[in-house]
C-alpha cells in the first residue's frame, strides 16, 4: 500500500482492510462477489440513472444472488439456504 494512499485513508478516519503484503485472501470473497455482479448483471445492462442502477443491483442481490445463485464455496447452495442451515444448527446446539 502506498504511503499516499495510507495518508489519505488516515485523513478520512478510515482503516485499510488489506493484511500484510502477499496475503491474497483478505478480500477474496468480496472480489468474487463483485466479479459475479459485474459479469452477471452490470455489464449486461445500460443504466439511464444512478438510481436505476441502485434499484437493479439491489434487486439482483436480493432476488437472484442471495436466493437462487449457487455458490461453490458453500456446497453449491444459495446463500439464503446456507444461512438458514447454519441458524438451524445453532439452535440445535
Amino acid at each position: 500500500m502506498s504511503d499516499e494512499y495510507r495518508l489519505a485513508l488516515r485523513s478520512l478516519g478510515l482503516r485499510h482492510s488489506a493484511g500484510r503484503t502477499g496475503i491474497c485472501y483478505d478480500n477474496a470473497m468480496a472480489e468474487s462477489f463483485f466479479g459475479a455482479l459485474k459479469n452477471e448483471r452490470v455489464s449486461q445492462v445500460t443504466y439511464p440513472t444512478r438510481e436505476a442502477a441502485r434499484r437493479d443491483i439491489t434487486r439482483y442481490i436480493e432476488h437472484w444472488y442471495n436466493h437462487r445463485r449457487l455458490h461453490s464455496a458453500i456446497g453449491y447452495r444459495p446463500p439464503r439456504e446456507a444461512h438458514a442451515d447454519h441458524q438451524r444448527l445453532q439452535l440445535a446446539s
